[in-house]
């Protein structure tokens, strides 16, 4: 869909006026358009035909003295209670209408709304992102599609010259989200390590600033990287470490900055093998990768003057005669030995190799994205993203671009007493640290492998994807990742 801002007159013929109506009281919008039709619209108020609480919807044909075929009015709630999340609330319940209308342009005047803390920049961008989301079909496989929506155009009403900005950041997110949502919906028997590695290929494809190296086994296997190569031993599909390399910073040999997504493409649990219920959405074990695809795709069309590294790591963990077992003590790439007590405790595996092999570009910083632990699910569900660090100015950069982009982050501890936990009789570490606190002793582990350079860790278990039935990826925490990457390029 096409979004514009333009100032735009209500008395101009228009295809559908969208305006908001608050509980106690009236929006600028309302206001004018109640004067135009000479107190029409007070007098459904009054008749209790509308009230303004959230969500609710009025849609309205040929109202007198406006020149318009429709007009809805939507609910907005009380108007000090307008945050963010009420916010989508609106956007998520006009869509709803929005999508059925035989309408190929619509307007809104919901930008004289003031979301708590925030300005038209943000009501604008919200908004986009917002109706995106809800535009978001995944019928690949489907032989009956989803219908088509007439809907192409939708003007925001402001001459504010920041909506433009609005417009163009949301878009680009929208389009990394979308890229996000199909790349980690895709079923199993596609979706493999390799087909990482040719979706990194086609997206270098589109940009003279993006180079793509891909390391296959034989070459990981020369690195030492043994504890990634043990997780892919069960499995027929080889692993594959796909680089994507953003060059754009107008110093080329700037130090870049790196994004590693945790890319199990799907995670039987290996001998410690998962139960059945519920197993097919392990094919969302790749959704740290999946993220760092969508956040490149972004990246790209916000041509951000930034050296940026995606890396996709790509694995499966099955079980058969050759997968690696409980006990084993597995040598990873900076020497450390790990003894290995669940193989269902595999990305950690994949990524502290990963993050070894990184050190060779002297990383301004390095943010590694993964569906890592159930036990993050338990300590915040699916509302927030768990975000673990040593580094405190890191920290504080992500937890900003959390709350200014509403895609939400909680900081969780990661300290000594968490590594004491991974002690082992056997080895420089054991690849679990018991039944509590697993968020945290799963950072910890990581923590070994990150000396060389500032390092944060996104575990996106719960924030990843949906289950039941809205079951599917969210896109997140792409939102997140691209304001870090904007706020980087200020």
């Amino acid at each position: 869909m096409k979004y514009q801002a333009q100032s735009v007159h209500l008395k101009h013929p228009h295809e559908c006026l969208i305006i908001g109506l608050f509980e106690d009281g009236q929006t600028a919008a309302f206001n004018k358009c109640d004067q135009l039709t000479e107190g029409y619209l007070t007098g459904l108020v009054k008749s209790g035909d509308i009230s303004g609480k959230i969500g609710q919807l009025c849609l309205l044909h040929h109202v007198p003295q406006l020149d318009c075929k429709r007009l809805i009015i939507v609910g907005c709630g009380k108007q000090q209670e307008l945050n963010e999340r009420n916010y989508q609330k609106i956007y998520q319940r006009l869509w709803q209408t929005l999508k059925e209308l035989p309408v190929s342009e619509a307007v809104s005047y919901l930008t004289d709304l003031q979301i708590k803390g925030r300005n038209l920049y943000w009501n604008v961008r919200f908004a986009i992102e917002t109706l995106e989301h809800g535009n978001y079909q995944f019928d690949n496989f489907k032989q009956q599609k989803a219908p088509a929506i007439k809907l192409q155009k939708l003007l925001f009403s402001t001459d504010d010259t920041t909506a433009e900005q609005a417009i163009r950041h949301a878009q680009a997110i929208a389009h990394g989200i979308r890229a996000t949502r199909d790349l980690a919906n895709q079923p199993p028997n596609i979706c493999n390590p390799a087909y990482l590695a040719e979706q990194a290929q086609a997206l270098a494809a589109k940009s003279n600033k993006v180079s793509v190296e891909i390391l296959d086994e034989a070459q990981m296997t020369e690195l030492g990287m043994q504890a990634y190569l043990a997780v892919s031993r069960g499995a027929t599909n080889p692993a594959y470490l796909s680089l994507i390399k953003f060059n754009n910073a107008p110093n080329p040999d700037a130090k870049p900055i790196v994004l590693v997504g945790k890319g199990l493409t799907f995670d039987a649990g290996g001998i410690s093998l998962k139960p059945a219920a519920d197993m097919d959405e392990m094919k969302y074990d790749m959704g740290g990768a999946a993220s760092v695809f969508g956040t490149m795709t972004a990246l790209i069309e916000l041509d951000l003057p930034l050296n940026v590294i995606g890396v996709l790591a790509g694995c499966e963990n099955l079980p058969d005669g050759n997968a690696y077992r409980p006990g084993d003590i597995l040598t990873t790439m900076n020497g450390l030995t790990v003894e290995v007590l669940n193989t269902d405790a595999e990305g950690r595996l994949v990524l502290c190799d990963t993050l070894t092999y990184v050190e060779r570009f002297a990383p301004q910083a390095v943010i590694d994205i993964a569906t890592l632990t159930g036990a993050c699910v338990v300590a915040l569900g699916q509302h927030n993203s768990g975000l673990l660090s040593e580094n405190d100015a890191l920290a504080t950069e992500l937890a900003q671009a959390a709350a200014q982009s509403h895609d939400k982050a909680w900081r969780l501890p990661i300290s000594d007493e968490y590594r004491e936990q991974l002690k082992s009789p056997f080895a420089d570490l054991a690849n679990v640290g018991g039944r509590w606190g697993g968020a945290s002793t799963a950072g910890a582990f990581l923590s070994h492998f990150t000396k060389a350079y500032p390092w944060a860790h996104l575990d996106i278990a719960g924030t990843a994807w949906l289950q039941g039935a809205n079951k599917g990826a969210t896109g997140r925490p792409v939102p997140l990742l691209v304001q870090y990457l904007i706020n980087a390029a200020e």
